[in-house]
């Protein structure tokens, strides 16, 4: 059965990634961007200025599924790192998040059986890395908000988020534009290669399946074994 999900950041690498699959799957996906996502495919797509409620549209009938892709990498020692830099990624990822979830929770109560929301978060959260404090703290408000709001929406609406490690994607190019720079990247995961957002992708759309029907509540860390494992 066709069923509708919303992007809020249409524009990056996994999502795209993700629409992909859904499509092929006959699904509906409706894009939310700050950035133009017109030629990308989307059933449906709106321009928004930033995630706050104001500039966010109203969408008719239900949304099986809520993808927030929204991020940032301002990676700075702490002496540099300035009290509007925390702000702005606090904004973006975290307040960002609540905004979306409540101008679409009607739409999500309005899904049948099992509508969900998924989140993403990081593996700098789970493991200390130096030059994220911003990052992580912004990212860690949204492993605290996938857990009140997977009791709060329960029965009704699974809540998860996946913590990935460093992605190919435009967003992290500067930290693997080089070949010594991604072999670097590469070797510090236990798996010897940095995340494709594929893998990403793949993990969102299980969250999402009702093959995760019963799984709410969860961080789902997809991270090359960055967050558990160490390798001689």
């Amino acid at each position: 059965m066709s069923k509708h999900y919303l992007f809020a950041g249409a524009s990056s690498a996994i999502a795209q990634n993700l629409l992909q699959q859904l499509h092929a799957e006959g699904h509906t996906v409706t894009g939310l961007s700050t950035k133009d996502v017109s030629s990308l495919g989307y059933n449906q797509s709106f321009l928004v200025s930033d995630y706050s409620k104001e500039f966010l549209p109203s969408i008719d009938g239900p949304i099986d599924g809520l993808v927030y892709f929204p991020g940032t990498i301002n990676l700075k020692p702490l002496h540099r790192t300035t009290e509007a830099e925390f702000l702005q990624e606090y904004r973006i990822n975290a307040l960002g998040a609540v905004a979306v979830v409540q101008q679409y929770l009607a739409n999500l109560k309005s899904a049948a059986p099992t509508p969900s929301i998924t989140l993403i978060s990081t593996v700098a959260v789970a493991q200390g890395m130096t030059f994220h404090t911003s990052i992580a703290m912004a990212k860690g408000a949204i492993e605290g908000l996938t857990l009140a709001l997977a009791a709060e929406l329960a029965p009704t609406i699974r809540v998860n988020a996946v913590a990935p490690s460093l992605t190919a994607s435009p967003l992290a190019d500067k930290l693997i534009n080089s070949p010594e720079k991604l072999e670097a990247s590469n070797k510090r995961h236990p798996l010897r290669r940095v995340g494709q957002p594929e893998d990403i992708a793949n993990a969102i759309h299980f969250l999402m399946g009702e093959k995760a029907s019963w799984i709410t509540g969860q961080i789902l860390h997809v991270d090359g074994g960055m967050s558990s494992v160490r390798t001689l």
